[in-house]
């Protein structure tokens, strides 16, 4: 029965995976349930009885009473979310030998605690649990416990979220789990209240549960733990029983999976699903995608259909409370339906995914609404989230203190605004500025019985735009351009008086895998952008800067990762940095989502290094993950034998899957090089895909980057625009630039300066093709560009307008060299 629980869940686990990264503030509690040697306080579902369970979304600040009194192991720790917690009454230990000798010495079984320096939730057990010296007696007399930081050890996160998932049906942060003292778990679950609340158990209540279970039980707990984790090893590594798809299934996972996101549509307030909302990115590029495809098949309606959805649901994202109008940026999710009242965290992996969709969305349209909300996205990291060295930190918290001196904080206190404060600090210009942004004496999250339905905001305002700024100008008797003029003016002065509040706490560690999302969303941008019309004005928090800075702030964070985190003799990266590399190596997501990066800053402008580097990557990354015989690619390098499973992961959730992104790196590498090598990667790359190919044919809406990285291997060959001319130069630019001036994913741009030693050396060796074009088109006065495809190539031309013309010619041929 257990297997089958197992093989079920874990088959569902995925499709909710990512969608939960902290508890959502309307639903403090998870759905734990406990296996059999608990089922006296099996509990029962809470959702129907949430009152005053608010009065937790109230958290000291780090000078907690306990600070001075206590100190902990976790103090000489580097990861922010453990130095949190290294002045609690709990004896933490850091996850490592230690901690587990101490186990196994004492006979007793390990607490581990995971979750986030960011977490909401992880703030509250913290306060009500950890810093409370009763329970913390009980955890030192009783167990071992261990805290770990889900974003500095992502693979151990994975072991235990995945048993929590597959036996209890759900799943979130802080993570809860009770393991032996070799590691296997014994129970689990989420948020746990320090007393027993709402007929379910109390942290204390799970404390003495378990300990009597260990002590009389112990035999069939343990069995219990060591079984599941035999399952789910068995279930989460999977192997192909082909090597390739089955024809056609390519084509019918990735209608499928748009069918099924276009059933889930939201054609009131945009989105895909129902409250909480979470911008998964994934959706919209797979849904662009599928637009792209139906165009040119001759289906400019349904294509039609398919971009309506996108470009609703961006803007109301854009015009919601979700996202942070005075700073830029955008917050975690929205509690509510029509994205306005968020959870407020802002994570980096949501900025660089949703930066890349919305310059996509200008790419379509033309629209200069999505390069301001690209622009506004980067331009806040610009400002707040890049170290000295160029580095991009992970995220910024969403509780603060209210002010300075505070000794709790409150969840978006550093965002909300009263009407009231609003009036002293913009003054004549106030009314224009609470009609735009529905700001309300009485506070403004009333939109939806699920925005606040605790009243944690009474009288405060998450600044939403509700209505057109054409309509309300007009009203004002002003031009359009006076009227944003006079907006940018205000939300300069707002965020002048906001930065001196409390800051929410920022998280400043370097992770290889959210920065490569980055990389590759400043790199596009730097070219993409440049078809905003000449004259375009800009508004606050826009900075309107001249899009090539967007390539230096790339190449400056790609730098300081191949500075701090990769070792050139051993081509291994390291997984995070802060004061210095973590112990963590890099797994999967680490390699895939910065190869995609590296490849991005090539394609866009960057030198032939960039590739070269992402080659290098490549074959570590096969070393290391891939699983040659059975296909596809796990998450760890299986060389950490306290890491007790290897995934072979697929979901796109918040994060895109790494055997997503890297079935999408391997389509990109084959149109680049030749010979065995592109055969090698269009072989792994067919192999990674046959591995899940029941879940894109079952349950494509759960892999819909997958579904697209599927069609595009299906695809005979890909078109390639081989630029040729002196590097740098404006001419050089401009011909990139229209290169890029069209939406096309199934497009790979190759740039070569025949007068340049290296890069020629690296084309003669990996695709002599390429360097043949490039030394017979070679002119010393010109930039030539050609389209080739399918071993043919149009006539070159010289100029960006006949290079835009050919590629948006649906009958232009294009390239395999």
């Amino acid at each position: 029965m257990l297997k089958t629980l197992v093989l079920r869940s874990s088959s569902l686990s995925f499709s909710h995976f990512n969608h939960f990264s902290t508890l959502p503030r309307k639903f403090p509690f998870s759905f734990t349930h406990f296996p059999c040697p608990f089922s006296t306080v099996f509990p029962r579902p809470v959702n129907s009885c949430r009152c005053k369970v608010f009065a937790m979304a109230e958290r000291t600040s780090t000078s907690s009473s306990h600070s001075l009194k206590y100190t902990n192991r976790l103090a000489t720790e580097h990861s922010p979310y453990l130095l949190q917690h290294a002045h609690n009454p709990v004896d933490w230990y850091p996850w490592g030998e230690e901690a587990f000798a101490e186990a196994r010495k004492r006979d007793v079984p390990i607490f581990l605690s995971i979750g986030y320096s960011t977490c909401h939730w992880c703030h509250v057990m913290e306060v009500e649990s950890f810093e409370n010296e009763e329970v913390a007696k009980l955890l030192n007399d009783w167990f071992v416990s261990i805290k770990v930081d889900r974003e500095e050890r992502p693979d151990v996160d994975k072991v235990y979220m995945t048993y929590v998932q597959a036996l209890y049906g759900g799943g979130g942060w802080p993570l809860s789990v009770f393991l032996s003292p070799d590691l296997k778990p014994l129970m689990g679950g989420t948020y746990f209240p320090p007393e027993d609340k709402y007929g379910r158990p109390g942290f204390k209540t799970i404390l003495r549960k378990v300990k009597d279970a260990w002590d009389n039980k112990r035999d069939m707990i343990v069995k219990s733990g060591a079984f599941a984790i035999e399952q789910l090893s068995e279930a989460l590594s999977a192997s192909a029983g082909s090597n390739q798809l089955p024809d056609g299934l390519a084509q019918n996972a990735l209608r499928l999976c748009a069918e099924q996101l276009s059933n889930s549509y939201d054609s009131r307030f945009g989105g895909f699903g129902s409250a909480p909302k979470f911008p998964r990115p994934v959706e919209i590029q797979l849904m662009l995608y599928q637009s792209k495809k139906l165009e040119e098949s001759g289906k400019p309606g349904e294509a039609k259909e398919s971009l309506k959805m996108v470009f609703f649901s961006l803007q109301c994202m854009a015009r919601g409370g979700m996202h942070d109008h005075v700073g830029g940026g955008f917050h975690r999710y929205s509690v509510d339906e029509c994205w306005h009242v968020p959870h407020f965290e802002k994570m980096l992996y949501d900025q660089g995914q949703l930066a890349n969709v919305y310059l996509d969305a200008f790419f379509i349209s033309r629209d200069i609404l999505y390069s301001f909300i690209s622009r506004d996205i980067l331009d806040y990291l610009r400002r707040d989230m890049i170290g000295s060295e160029g580095g991009i930190f992970s995220a910024e918290d969403a509780d603060s203190a209210e002010f300075e001196g505070a000794t709790r904080k409150k969840e978006g206190a550093f965002y909300i605004w009263t009407s009231k404060e609003i009036d002293d600090i913009l003054g004549e210009h106030a009314s224009l500025f609470k009609e735009h942004y529905y700001v309300k004496p009485s506070g403004n999250c009333d939109l939806s019985s699920m925005s606040d339905p605790h009243k944690e905001f009474k009288g405060k305002n998450v600044l939403i735009e509700r209505n057109d700024s054409s309509a309300l100008a007009s009203k004002l008797g002003m031009s359009i351009q006076e009227y944003l003029d006079i907006l940018g003016e205000c939300k300069k002065k707002l965020f002048d008086v906001r930065a001196k509040r409390p800051r929410p706490h920022l998280d400043d560690k370097v992770i290889v895998s959210w920065n490569g999302l980055a990389i590759s969303s400043f790199a596009k941008a730097s070219k993409i952008l440049k078809g905003e019309p000449q004259g375009t004005n800009f508004n606050f928090p826009v900075v309107g800067c001249d899009p090539k800075e967007y390539m230096e702030v790339a190449e400056k964070a790609a730098n300081f990762i191949r500075r701090h985190l990769y070792n050139e003799q051993t081509r291994r990266l390291q997984h995070s940095f802060r004061n210095g590399p973590s112990n963590a190596p890099g797994f999967l997501d680490d390699y895939a989502f910065l190869i995609s990066g590296l490849l991005d800053l090539y394609e866009f402008g960057g030198s032939t290094d960039w590739l070269v580097w992402a080659t290098e990557l490549q074959d570590m990354q096969d070393e290391l993950f891939l699983d040659r015989e059975g296909g596809a690619y796990f998450n760890t390098p299986g060389e950490d034998p306290s890491v007790l499973l290897r995934v072979k992961e697929d979901h796109d959730g918040a994060e895109p899957s790494g055997n997503s992104v890297s079935a999408i790196n391997l389509v990109r590498l084959v149109s680049m090089v030749s010979g065995s090598k592109s055969d090698h990667y269009r072989q792994n790359g067919e192999h990674l895909l046959a591995v899940f190919e029941s879940r894109l044919k079952e349950m494509a809406m759960a892999v819909p980057l997958m579904c697209c990285a599927a069609d595009m291997l299906s695809i005979p060959s890909r078109k390639q625009v081989v630029l040729v001319g002196h590097k740098p130069s404006e001419e050089f630019e401009n011909m990139l630039a229209a290169a890029h001036a069209s939406y096309d994913p199934n497009k790979t741009v190759i740039h070569i300066d025949p007068t340049n030693t290296a890069e020629m050396e690296f084309w003669e060796t990996n695709n002599n093709k390429v360097a043949l074009l490039a030394r017979n088109n070679f002119a010393a006065d010109k930039v030539v560009a050609l389209v080739c495809q399918s071993f043919s190539c149009r006539p070159p031309v010289s100029s960006p307008e006949s290079l835009q013309h050919m590629l948006s010619n649906k009958s232009a041929s294009s390239s395999v060299v």
